[in-house]
């Protein structure tokens, strides 16, 4: 056992990224954060980003990944999913900030006067305002670990960096350290990994005054003892505190080769913190059922962001913790609905379950819905989410109920039969960013409907992120024709679940809700469990013809 340090002053951890962007900046984070929680320490997770935009929820998929939004109905940074998959802890829009927030609210306080007779400047009132989000985001926690977006020598990230520089000095090296995340590239060539690129990037971090106290060394190949030594010997960090991260054969395994390169160790040492050995016996039982699954479902994802998972990134995640509560593994098939548009349903004929993602736009439309056809005709598992529900009773009521203009007014504003319709609530909306319908809200589910039973509770809790949903007005003529609306807003305004009866369908649900954001590996969301259990059923029902 280690003992607890009596100080109840939080720590913190400040983690940095160098050589090259994309290296794992927040799944490093997010795992010493696992580690950490499990030895009984409450952790806090932040993220702090240099792009100028307020926040990310105008940016393209395809550029930046997936926008993961918060209970507080934040549109945040998407390594926000991974610290929510690795941590108890609920993010909020503390836990992201961006250039774009932190100028905003500086300049917005020039305008008030609250600087009145200074000269606003860099140094100290912007970095003044980025303390001040780091200390805001550490209240209640044990500790905080803050990762600092982009790497080491951009020019965006100066004033971030600059501000945990100064914090550091503020709270005492027992209170906050720093970890560089790094990369060792393989040459081939040479054929051994070079370390030039990490000595220089701890230089460029030691010219503004930070002397990273671990280094995490990412690398494709195992990293030898003499490799580490040189590290070790030119950046001035302790032999035993640079930590061999080799690639992964899944991201829920990175926990474990942390904890066996004693990371979390160190980090107690450095921070003073006494506390119990983790307890890992759950992400050893997550990473023994990945790599040896007792059965594995394909599942289609039909969507137009077909070539970057990063845009989908929750949604592949919680379809992986669905297959974890059923033994199973899941291959996910990323299906071009503009290909099922105009070469039809072929692409869909091997899977064991077809699923139709969130999106905007009109591009790809017809495509899904023709998904959606196929999976109600041919008895495949369906599951809708957002746009795939608004999408699910255009062609509910389009092939069922004879509605055959219906459409929805998002992709023609003059629709004859605006069976999907904006809200109500963002008719006189004028700016994009922040706008929508966001965050956690209330539904109630009917009784005797599938949704019910998937739950197992009258009233849930789900995250939103939409401008449209469906029109009451038609509510009537498809709840004749067979459709259930089995979940509701509290106040029966907004339909937020529909399904179709197991005498119809074996399993066909839908919701307008963002269920990805709240499955964890370790808690799996109920609705991806369900839905890999009816894929696995219905792949068992077509091997036995």
């Amino acid at each position: 056992m280690r003992r607890r340090s009596s100080s109840k002053r939080t720590k913190f951890i400040f983690v940095t990224g160098g050589v090259v962007s994309s290296l794992g900046k927040g799944l490093c984070a997010a795992s010493v954060g696992a580690l950490l929680e499990n030895r009984g320490l409450n952790v806090g997770m932040q993220k702090l980003d240099p792009y100028l935009n307020v926040d990310p929820g105008t940016m393209s998929p395809t550029q930046h990944g997936e926008v993961f939004v918060t209970d507080d109905g934040a549109e945040t940074d998407l390594d926000l999913g991974h610290y929510e998959r690795f941590v108890s802890h609920r993010m909020s829009r503390h836990s992201n900030y961006t250039s774009g927030q932190i100028y905003s609210s500086v300049l917005e306080k020039e305008r008030k006067g609250d600087y009145l007779g200074q000269t606003v400047q860099v140094i100290p009132h912007v970095t003044n305002e980025i303390k001040q989000a780091v200390l805001k985001a550490a209240e209640g926690v044990d500790l905080l670990i803050c990762e600092i977006g982009g790497t080491v020598g951009d020019i965006e990230s100066l004033p971030f960096l600059e501000a945990v520089r100064q914090l550091r000095l503020e709270l005492g090296s027992e209170n906050a350290i720093f970890i560089h995340l790094t990369l060792l590239p393989y040459l081939p060539t040479a054929g051994e990994l070079k370390t030039k690129p990490t000595q220089h990037s701890v230089m460029k971090l030691r010219e503004i005054g930070i002397q990273p106290d671990i280094l995490v060394c990412r690398a494709e190949h195992p990293i030898e003892t003499d490799t580490l030594e040189k590290i070790a010997l030119f950046t001035n960090v302790q032999l035993s505190s640079v930590i061999p991260l080799p690639d992964a054969d899944t991201i829920y395994a990175v926990p474990l080769m942390l904890h066996e390169a004693r990371v979390d160790d160190v980090a107690c040492e450095l921070l003073n913190i006494w506390s119990r050995e983790p307890q890992l016996e759950e992400w050893r039982r997550i990473t023994s059922i990945l790599r040896g699954p007792e059965h594995t479902v394909k599942i289609g994802v039909v969507g137009k962001y077909v070539d970057l998972h990063e845009s989908y990134k929750s949604l592949s995640e919680a379809l992986t913790h669905g297959g974890l509560a059923n033994s199973a593994g899941v291959e996910i098939v990323f299906v071009d609905a503009e290909q099922v548009s105009a070469g039809g349903p072929a692409a869909l004929e091997e899977l064991d379950a077809v699923l139709v993602p969130g999106g905007f736009g009109e591009r790809g439309s017809a495509g899904k819905i023709e998904a959606i056809r196929w999976a109600r005709e041919n008895r495949a598992p369906f599951f809708g989410i957002c746009l795939g529900m608004q999408l699910a009773t255009i062609e509910f009521a389009r092939h069922v109920a004879g509605i055959e203009d219906a459409q929805s007014t998002e992709f023609d504003p003059e629709a004859s039969q605006p069976v999907i319709d904006l809200m109500e609530s963002q008719s006189e909306v004028t700016h994009k960013g922040g706008t929508m319908r966001l965050g956690a809200y209330d539904c109630e589910l009917s009784a005797n409907t599938l949704a019910r039973r998937v739950y197992g509770r009258p009233r849930i809790s789900e995250r939103h992120r939409h401008r449209w949903e469906f029109n009451n007005a038609y509510m009537d003529r498809l709840r004749e024709a067979g459709l259930i609306f089995c979940g509701m807003a509290p106040d029966g305004s907004l339909v937020e679940m529909v399904e179709l009866p197991s005498s119809a369908h074996p399993y066909f649900i839908a919701c307008q809700f963002h269920p990805e954001f709240k499955s964890r590996p370790t808690a799996p969301h109920p609705l991806f469990t369900a839905f890999i259990a009816a894929a696995l059923a219905h792949q068992k029902a077509r091997a036995e013809g």
